[in-house]
C-alpha cells in the first residue's frame, strides 16, 4: 500500500466521474469496465439514479474501505486523470453545450491529475516492488521444484542399480536420461532407429545436436564400441556431436583411442551421480566437457577433475 489517499483526491474523483460522460449508459459502461475485477463495488449501485449520486455512493464505499480498495481506487483515479478525450460528450449536437461540457470535463480531469500525480509515482513503485516480490517467489518455487525433480531422478537412478533385468534396466536408463535432458531444456528425443542403425536418443545443446549412446554393463565400455559410435556421429551433420554414457566407465584402450581426436564426449556413472546429487549442473558439465574436447581432443573429462580445477 502507498500512503493514505487525501480528501482532496477523493473529492477530485467525486467531481470528475459524473462529468466525463453525459449519458447514463456510457457512465455505467465505464464504471463496470474499470471495476470489472472488483464486482463487489458494483453491487447496490443504482445506475438509473443521477450520475452524481452513483459516484457519491461509490466513493463513500472506497473511502470507508480504503485499506481493502486503495489500489483499485488509485487505478480508477489515474485512469480518469489520463483522459484527454470524452467521446460521449463529443456526440452532443449543440456546439455551445458540447464545448461547455468538454471544458468542464477537462477542468475536472486536470484537477484530478494534479492532485494524484504523486500517487502515480507511489503506485508505480508499489507495483514494481510487488512484481519483484512475485518474481522472487516464483524463482524460489522454480528452484524448489527443480531440486525436487532432480531428487526424483536420483531415486530412480538408485533403484536401477539393483535392477535384475539388464535389458529392461537399459531401456529405463535411456528414459531417465531423456527426462534429465528435458529437465535442462535440452529438447531430448527418445531412442529411434534408422535403416542402418539404432540411436539411444538425442538432444540439442548450445549450437550442437548430440546423439546419445547409453550403456549399463558390468564391464567398462571398450574401444570397439567407441569406434562404432564415432562412425555414427561422423555420419551425421557437421554440427553433430556425440555423448557416450557408460555407467561403469571406459577401458584404457577406449580412452587412449579417443585421447587426441574425438567426435564425442563421455559421461560415466560418477558424472551422472554428481549431477543427480546437485553437485554440478548438467549443462555446466556438458559445456566443460565440450570445451575440453575442443582444447585437447580428448573425449573424457571426469566431473571430479573439472570440479577440482
Amino acid at each position: 500500500m502507498v500512503k493514505r489517499i487525501s480528501t482532496e483526491a477523493y473529492q477530485a474523483l467525486r467531481g470528475a466521474l459524473p462529468v466525463i460522460t453525459w449519458n447514463k449508459r456510457p457512465f455505467e459502461t465505464f464504471l463496470r469496465t474499470a471495476l470489472r475485477d472488483h464486482p463487489a463495488l458494483l453491487v447496490g449501485l443504482n445506475f438509473s439514479d443521477l450520475k452524481r449520486n452513483v459516484s457519491d455512493q461509490l466513493i463513500d464505499t472506497l473511502i470507508t474501505h480504503e485499506e481493502k480498495y486503495q489500489e483499485v481506487t488509485l487505478q480508477l483515479m489515474l485512469e480518469v486523470a489520463s483522459m484527454t478525450r470524452f467521446p460521449n460528450l463529443e456526440q452532443e449536437r449543440d456546439e455551445t453545450q458540447r464545448k461547455l461540457r468538454i471544458d468542464e470535463a477537462h477542468q475536472a480531469v486536470t484537477h484530478l491529475r494534479s492532485v494524484t500525480a504523486q500517487y502515480s509515482c507511489d503506485l508505480k513503485q508499489s507495483v514494481l516492488k510487488e512484481n519483484a516480490r512475485k518474481a522472487a517467489a516464483a524463482q524460489a518455487e522454480a528452484v524448489r521444484k527443480f531440486s525436487d525433480d532432480v531428487e526424483a531422478l536420483r531415486t530412480r537412478f538408485i533403484d536401477l542399480q539393483s535392477h535384475q533385468d539388464n535389458q529392461k534396466r537399459g531401456y529405463e536408463f535411456e528414459s531417465l536420461l531423456a527426462d534429465l535432458f528435458l529437465l535442462y531444456d535440452l529438447e531430448p528425443r527418445l531412442a529411434y532407429a534408422t535403416e542402418l542403425e539404432q540411436i539411444d536418443g538425442s538432444f540439442s545443446f548450445d549450437t550442437d545436436d548430440y546423439i546419445v549412446e547409453a550403456r549399463w554393463r558390468k564391464a567398462p565400455t571398450d574401444r570397439g564400441d567407441g569406434d562404432i559410435f564415432a562412425a555414427k556421429v561422423q555420419s551425421k551433420g557437421k554440427n553433430a556431436m556425440g555423448l557416450f554414457v557408460s555407467i561403469n566407465g571406459f577401458s584404457g584402450d577406449f580412452l587412449k583411442r579417443f585421447d587426441n581426436s574425438t567426435p564425442f564426449i563421455t559421461m560415466d556413472g560418477a558424472d551422472i551421480n554428481f549431477v543427480l546429487e546437485n553437485r554440478i549442473r548438467l549443462d555446466d558439465l556438458l559445456r566443460a566437457k565440450k570445451r575440453h574436447a575442443n582444447d585437447t581432443g580428448s573425449c573424457h573429462l571426469p566431473a571430479t577433475v573439472y570440479l577440482a580445477s
